[in-house]
């Protein structure tokens, strides 16, 4: 894998995770309790043994170099390891990034400079766990140009993804952005190949395809789009990697781009036996840990703590209140008579006595009052919240209530 440099792209907008995104770029939004969404694509990158990482920032990016610089400075730069932050800077033309392959283009310097075999092209804000050793097997076994990872979706959901045509042998015949009429997958009919941003490149001809789209003027110079077609009109060698488990079944991945994506993917973490496991010591998740003290719940006799399949971070204080079905990050305090289901509250939240929240997510540092009420009434939170598409309310950060 030292023959592999990665690079990560981290610079979205994030707009339709608006207002999450109102004040960090997307990979930076916290998930799961205590991580940031960037620290899964990480964690994939040091189990699976890659230690030469790039990770590519443009928008908003200042919570993420800080969460990076404090968290991941765990590789040995005296064995030729990194994980380094290269901001958009302008150094080919007057632009910034114009799409995923402009970004690549734009620090090709970097590329030449460390002169790997392999370059891998991942995304910062997906929720998986891949070991990438597997997909550089089998790429090499394949002698691809390129292999792009996929996963088997229902065919109904292709508007939501770009779409791989495959022939039986699994080489790349094709490209559809977001389509309503998909090309399936051989054999299957009911299914496609869902692209997962994730590609995987000999160093040579990523080089030479990205000059050549660079001069191409009415080019989105994205890698599915653009490239990808390209390259077929080349002749390169393009193969899929299917993510699947030893049984074949495709495993949990999550494009969490959405407002509603990221809260089921929230939720996801609560099930009894949850598809996605943070308690897999053998695929540990890292991440930066500030010190907080023990979680502490206290009771009084005219109220108990109750806590039902929820997830609890360091720091918190529920001083008889009821949660149920939620995640709690760090240094969150929950006055008595209070009741929150169904809910992802962010770092320092502090709700007051008796009030009620379900079916929200709270964004940092924002105090909810006493005896306030929150996802039970949609036409009164639609007046001083974002609600999305399927009624969950989301807070602004440090909103003002």
């Amino acid at each position: 894998m030292r023959d592999t440099l990665t690079f990560i792209l981290a610079g979205g907008r994030g707009e339709r995770l608006d207002p999450l995104t109102r004040d960090r770029t997307k990979p930076a939004v916290p998930f799961g309790g205590i991580y940031r969404i960037i620290d899964f694509t990480l964690s994939n990158c040091i189990n699976s043994g890659l230690r030469r990482i790039y990770v590519l920032t443009q928008y908003k990016s200042f919570s993420l170099q800080k969460h990076l610089l404090s968290g991941w400075d765990i590789v040995s730069n005296q064995l030729g390891e990194f994980i380094d932050v290269i901001p958009a800077q302008q150094r080919v033309s007057h632009d910034w990034y114009r799409g995923t392959a402009d970004a690549i283009y734009q620090n090709a310097y970097a590329i030449k400079d460390w002169n790997p075999e392999l370059v891998l092209i991942l995304a910062g804000d997906h929720i998986y766990k891949m070991n990438y050793k597997d997909m550089v097997a089998y790429h090499n076994e394949k002698n691809a140009d390129v292999t792009v990872a996929c996963i088997s979706m229902p065919k109904e959901t292709s508007t939501d993804f770009g779409v791989i045509q495959v022939d039986k042998n699994n080489h790349v015949r094709g490209f559809q952005e977001k389509p309503s009429q998909p090309k399936t997958i051989p054999g299957r009919p009911k299914e496609i190949y869902a692209s997962m941003g994730i590609y995987l490149f000999k160093k040579d001809a990523l080089l030479k395809e990205l000059e050549i789209d660079a001069k191409v003027k009415d080019s989105d110079h994205d890698f599915g789009k653009n490239v990808i077609p390209q390259m077929l009109k080349n002749k390169r060698k393009i193969y899929v990697y299917n993510f699947v488990d030893e049984k074949g079944k495709p495993k949990y991945w999550r494009d969490i781009g959405t407002r509603d994506a990221y809260y089921q993917a929230n939720m996801d973490l609560l099930k009894a036996k949850p598809s996605f496991n943070l308690y897999d010591r053998n695929w540990p998740v890292r991440t930066f840990h500030e010190q907080f003290p023990p979680v502490k719940t206290t009771s009084s006799p005219a109220s108990g703590s109750s806590v039902l399949n929820s997830m609890l971070s360091g720091g918190c204080v529920i001083n008889g209140a009821k949660i149920e079905n939620s995640i709690l990050s760090s240094n969150v305090k929950i006055e008595s008579g209070a009741h929150i289901r169904n809910s992802v509250l962010m770092e320092s939240v502090t709700v007051g006595r008796n009030a009620k929240i379900k079916n929200a997510i709270i964004d940092k540092e924002v105090v909810i009052p006493a005896n306030a009420k929150i996802g039970f009434n949609k036409a009164l939170d639609r007046e001083r919240f974002t609600l999305t598409t399927s009624g969950i309310v989301i807070t602004l950060k440090r909103q003002q209530l």
